[in-house]
C-alpha cells in the first residue's frame, strides 16, 4: 500500500492512550481515598480550608471516573461502524464534562468560603494541618502518575516539525491532570492559611484562601473548557493546518485555486479535509489528494476538482463534481 493512501484512509483515525488511561485508574482509586479523609477531617476540625479541598477532592474523583469511563469506552467502541470518524470525540467530551464540573465545584467553594468568612467558627489547626499536608502529597503523587502520560509529551518526530504541536494534546488526559493540579493548589492554599491561623491568628485567612481557590480553579475551568469545545463544535477554521493546505494546493507545481474548504481534527494527531479546487492543469482529484496526504496528520482526504477531472470512478474518498 502507497504511502499516501495509507495517511488518507486510515481505518482508524486515534489509536487511544492506554498508558494515560492506567494512569488516571490508579490516581482514581488514591483520589477516592483521600477525599474520604478530607471531608471527614474538615468537618471534624472545623477547617473551611481543608474541607473546601475534600469537596473538591470529590469532584476529582467523580472526574477521573468519568475519564477512566471515557477512556474505556472509546477503546471499547473504536472499531464500531456507527462512528464515521472514530471514537476519539468520546475522550473530549470526558474532558469538556470535567470542565463543567470544576465550575460547580468552584462555585461550592466560594459560597462556602464566603458563609464562613461571615460567621467565623474556631478550627482545629494542628489536625487540619496534617490532614492538608498528606491531601498535598497524594495530589502530587496522582500528577506524578498523569504527568507521565503520552498526552505530555511528543510521541514522535513529524517531517515537518513546525506543524501542530497542540495536536499532540489528550483533553481527557488534561481533564484529569488539571482536576489534580487544582486539587494540588487548593491543597497549598490550606496549608497557608491554617499556618497563618496557627501562627498570627488569622482565622480571616482560612475562608479567603477557599475564595482564591475557587478563583483559581475557575480560570483553569474555563481555558480546558473553551478548548474541548473548540474541537466538539468543529472550530478548527483558524488553525495552521487550514493555511497549509492552501499553500500545499495553490503554490504547487500546477496552477489550482481551493474554492471550498473545510478541516476538522478527528484524533489527537489526525485531520478530515473536504475540499473543491479549481484547475485548468488537466489534473484529477487523485492528484491533488497525493500532494496532500504526504502529511500524516491528514488522515481523510476528500477532493472534488472544477475544471478539470474528478476523481477516479468508484474511489470512496471522492465526491461528484460540480457542473
Amino acid at each position: 500500500m502507497d504511502t499516501a493512501r495509507h495517511h488518507c484512509q486510515s481505518p482508524r483515525f486515534d489509536a487511544g492512550n492506554p498508558l494515560a488511561e492506567r494512569g488516571v485508574r490508579r490516581a482514581l482509586w488514591l483520589t477516592t481515598v483521600m477525599m474520604v479523609v478530607e471531608i471527614a477531617g474538615g468537618w471534624w476540625f472545623n477547617s473551611m480550608a481543608v474541607l473546601a479541598d475534600g469537596w473538591h477532592m470529590s469532584s476529582h474523583a467523580v472526574a477521573l471516573g468519568l475519564s477512566a469511563f471515557a477512556y474505556s469506552l472509546a477503546r471499547r467502541q473504536a472499531s464500531h461502524r456507527r462512528y464515521a470518524f472514530g471514537t476519539w470525540k468520546i475522550e473530549v467530551l470526558g474532558g469538556y464534562t470535567s470542565a463543567i464540573l470544576l465550575l460547580a465545584v468552584a462555585a461550592l467553594m466560594v459560597f462556602h468560603s464566603v458563609d464562613r468568612l461571615l460567621t467565623p467558627q474556631p478550627i482545629h489547626y494542628h489536625e487540619a494541618i496534617v490532614i492538608a499536608v498528606v491531601g498535598l502529597a497524594v495530589n502530587l503523587v496522582c500528577a506524578w502518575w498523569l504527568r507521565n502520560s503520552p498526552a505530555h509529551e511528543h510521541e514522535h518526530e513529524h517531517t515537518h516539525a513546525h506543524m501542530h504541536a497542540h495536536a499532540h494534546d489528550d483533553m481527557n488526559m488534561r481533564a484529569a491532570y488539571v482536576h489534580v493540579l487544582a486539587d494540588a493548589a487548593t491543597s497549598v492554599l490550606a496549608i497557608i492559611a491554617l499556618v497563618g491561623g496557627l501562627l498570627w491568628g488569622l482565622g480571616w485567612l482560612d475562608p479567603v484562601m477557599g475564595i482564591a481557590g475557587g478563583a483559581l480553579v475557575t480560570a483553569w475551568a474555563w481555558g480546558l473548557l473553551r478548548d474541548s469545545s473548540r474541537i466538539l463544535l468543529d472550530a478548527e477554521m483558524d488553525s495552521p493546518v487550514v493555511n497549509e493546505i492552501r499553500n500545499i494546493i495553490e503554490h504547487g507545481k500546477v496552477p489550482a485555486h481551493v474554492v471550498d474548504l473545510h478541516v476538522w481534527r478527528v484524533g489527537r494527531e489526525k485531520y478530515s479535509v473536504v475540499l473543491t479546487v479549481t484547475t485548468d492543469s488537466g489534473m484529477d482529484g487523485e492528484y491533488f489528494r497525493r500532494a496532500l496526504c504526504v502529511h500524516e496528520e491528514l488522515a481523510h482526504v476528500t477532493v472534488e476538482v472544477v475544471g478539470g477531472t474528478s476523481l477516479e470512478r468508484g474511489d470512496p474518498n471522492s465526491i461528484a463534481p460540480r457542473a
